[in-house]
């Protein structure tokens, strides 16, 4: 378990806090298990569409880039008409933050958070529940970890990657994409949002 806040914490008193605590964790699917594999790293999304899949404004998506939180990592803005391109991991990234930032978290918090996560292979994050008790962020590998922020009454609220990850992939099967050498779906030579609708479809069905 890795705990990316310096805030000291204050312990749920009360065993009924912890019991809810449990029962929110059990509705928000914590102990994430799927069989998720990422998109081709030459193949991105535009701005609009990053915010879309996110659900961020673009005055957010361009300050977080400016300020180095999340960067567009399949093609950066190299000069006046050039259109930035944002990886899955980026959207998976900038959805987390979202998350975050609606439970009330600092983003000073979420930053070092993010930091973390950003030096995690892209296989290890479908393996992580970010916890929290509104001060520090925890980052949890396994469901025994998930379980000991809970019984210590350290976790309010969790996200589950991997949850987050599939909610993103549906998002984006409906959107275009574009490759870092310029082409679009629609000329043959990418088909990532394809890849992710039958991803869902076969999910869906079973």
């Amino acid at each position: 378990m890795t705990r990316t806040g310096d805030t000291d914490l204050t312990a749920q008193s009360t065993s009924e806090a912890r019991a809810e605590a449990a029962i929110t964790a059990g509705v928000q699917g914590l102990l994430f298990e799927d069989d998720l594999r990422p998109m081709p790293e030459d193949v991105g999304f535009r701005g609009p569409t990053a915010c879309a899949a996110a659900g961020i404004t673009y005055r957010q998506l361009d300050y977080w880039a400016r300020t180095g939180l999340v960067s567009p990592s399949v093609r950066p803005a190299t000069g006046s008409g050039t259109q930035r391109l944002y990886g899955f991991r980026d959207v998976l990234l900038l959805k987390v933050i979202k998350r975050l930032l609606d439970a009330g978290i600092s983003l000073q918090q979420i930053r070092t958070a993010i930091a973390h996560l950003s030096k995690r292979g892209i296989d290890d994050l479908t393996q992580i529940t970010l916890m929290s008790d509104g001060a520090s962020v925890y980052m949890c590998t396994s469901p025994d970890e998930v379980i000991d922020l809970l019984a210590g009454g350290q976790g309010v609220f969790g996200i589950a990657l991997g949850g987050v990850w599939r909610e993103v992939e549906g998002s984006l099967s409906e959107l275009p994409t574009e490759r870092a050498d310029g082409h679009g779906e629609g000329d043959g030579e990418s088909h990532a949002s394809d890849e992710l609708a039958a991803r869902r479809r076969a999910r869906m069905t079973g």
